[in-house]
Parts: C-alpha cells; sequence; structure tokens
C-alpha cells in the first residue's frame, strides 16, 4: 500500500522541513525537534518516525523498518496518523 502525494502521484518520501533539526539529547533521553523559536520533545516512536523522514525513504519503507524495529504489524494507520500532525504543524514537507 502506498500513501499518494496530495496530487495522488508518487509515493510520499516524507522530509523534515529545512527550518527543524531533530537530534538526540541525552539530558531528555529523548529525540528533540529544534526550531528557532524552541524544541519539542518527542516520544519514542514519533522520534523514530522522524529519524526515516529524510527524504530518501518512501512511506511503505519506513513502516516495514518501524515494524521491524518494533517488532509490530499493522503500523501503517499510526503512522500515516502522527506524519499528518506532522505535516499539519509544519514539521514535515
Amino acid at each position: 500500500m502506498t500513501y499518494p502525494n496530495a496530487t495522488g502521484g508518487a509515493p510520499l518520501r516524507p522530509r523534515l522541513r529545512p527550518i527543524f533539526r531533530l537530534q538526540w539529547e541525552d539530558a531528555q533521553d529523548a529525540y528533540v525537534l529544534l526550531y528557532p523559536e524552541g524544541m519539542v520533545k518527542l516520544n519514542p516512536s514519533a522520534g523514530q518516525i522522524l529519524v526515516r523522514c529524510d527524504g530518501t525513504r518512501e512511506l511503505d519503507e519506513i513502516i516495514t523498518e518501524l515494524e521491524h524495529l518494533f517488532n509490530a504489524s499493522d503500523l501503517a494507520s499510526d503512522v500515516y496518523r502522527f506524519l499528518d500532525h506532522a505535516r499539519q504543524r509544519g514539521w514535515v514537507d
């Protein structure tokens, strides 16, 4: 299954918008999303999704990697929901 882009064309290859930087913070024991106005501390699954949003992986690849990482199946709807949230917040293209 592919998650098409807004035009219904090619599969989506999500990526962080250039204004944001994702990094691991030992002090937070979590991934954080840094931007000029502040920082967002991410939960483990959100961090793992965004780490893979580098513009090189298709969404199906990201989902497969996450299902393997978390030893789970049927994560597609959760990943779609999170990426929709991230798009609404302007984190990803």
